[in-house]
């Protein structure tokens, strides 16, 4: 199944993507975010990860499938959150077929130096077979463009060879170094130094949003009023140029106050988009819990899924998460979104409380 391809509106201009170095790298991803990545509307076969655009990735994992033809090997690669599909293209010096002929014994002889070039190049020829050809359980490298083939997103790869880890110590640096990428690069959005004349209100917003969330992270807080984080934002306001028309004159527009107001609300949608925090109760005066210190939020889900995976019908395969969406919501508040249940369920499978047993499935311990 292909994902959605990316709103224009949110699109980062393309004569903008070569300011950003992963652009240009080969992107250490998950598969499971390969195949979930959205692809641009304006360049067909960019794909975007958090606003970062990429077209080429370096993957490493365990062979699943495979499948051989003239020209190519076709191998399913399993990194352990999903597995993809890896075209890996034969060179001509894999082609080749060994020639009796000319190993024979004028060449054997002609090298009395010690140094045979026909016996060499079978040996480089045969390393090269050892190293590309693979079967089902060995650990595949792999690094190439990302494309999307009958509705299928894989690899083609330019890169790919056989690892050889008998103590597993290159999958344990490879699982240390990419939650390291994904904190430093991939999971910070992509931010373009806006320019004078339209995206002042966009990096106010962005700004917003991160001061309320350092604020949230530095003191603990697990419910709050927009009141609360108000003043916070004030000198965002402050710090904005006013604006003029062409003979000087101050153009008449909403006060420091609405636009406050403004900003605020704006940015509290956007912490609800992402799953942040989220209002238990819709009410006239908003109250805001926090997701990541709501103990209750945690303890509901937590309960769903250790009782629901014991009935017949998920004893299997878990509880999915739109089921838990649902009990949760029944249960603990009608507010509570998907994103803000994706935030709980990440929380609760690093403490070892439950585990995945799909990229939407859940079971207890």
């Amino acid at each position: 199944m292909q994902p959605a391809t990316m709103d224009p509106a949110e699109e980062p201009p393309s004569m903008l993507w070569g300011l950003d170095p992963i652009f240009c790298a080969f992107a250490r991803l998950y598969v499971r975010d390969i195949l979930q990545m959205t692809e641009s509307i304006q360049v067909p076969g960019i794909y975007f990860y958090n606003l970062h655009p990429i077209y080429k990735v370096d993957v490493l994992g365990t062979v699943v499938y495979k499948r051989e033809r003239e020209d190519f090997f076709c191998y399913g690669v399993d990194d352990g959150t999903g597995v993809i599909n890896c075209l890996c293209w034969k060179n001509d010096l894999f082609k080749e077929e060994a020639d009796p002929t000319k190993s024979g014994g004028k060449h054997s002889d002609g090298a009395r130096g010690g140094f045979n070039p026909v016996a060499e190049l079978a040996l480089l020829r045969q390393a090269q077979q050892s190293r590309c050809r693979l079967e089902i359980g060995e650990l595949l490298r792999v690094r190439g463009p990302v494309k999307t083939s009958r509705q299928q997103r894989e690899i083609m790869a330019s890169t790919f060879y056989k690892v050889n880890d008998p103590v597993m110590a290159v999958q344990i640096a490879w699982m240390m170094e990419v939650p390291q990428l994904y904190r430093q690069c991939y999971d910070k959005p992509l931010q373009l130094q806006p320019n004078a004349t339209g995206d002042s209100a966009l990096s106010s917003l962005s700004k917003a949003t991160n001061i309320i969330k350092e604020f949230l992270k530095q003191k603990s807080v697990t419910r709050f009023r927009p009141y609360d984080v108000q003043d916070l934002l004030q000198p965002l306001i402050s710090s904005q140029p006013q604006t003029a028309s062409a003979d000087l004159e101050p153009v008449a527009g909403p006060s420091a106050c609405q636009q406050l107001r403004q900003l605020l609300k704006e940015a509290l949608q956007i912490l609800q988009d992402e799953g942040i925090v989220y209002c238990k109760v819709k009410s006239q005066d908003d109250v805001y819990q926090v997701t990541a210190h709501d103990t209750d939020l945690l303890i509901a889900v937590k309960d769903v899924i250790r009782e629901d995976s014991q009935r017949e019908k998920y004893a299997e395969k878990g509880c999915h998460i739109l089921h838990i969406l649902s009990a949760v919501r029944q249960r603990h508040s009608l507010n509570v979104s998907k994103a803000t249940l994706e935030l709980v369920l990440k929380s609760l499978e690093c403490n070892s409380d439950i585990v995945s047993t799909s990229d939407d499935h859940y079971t207890a311990f």
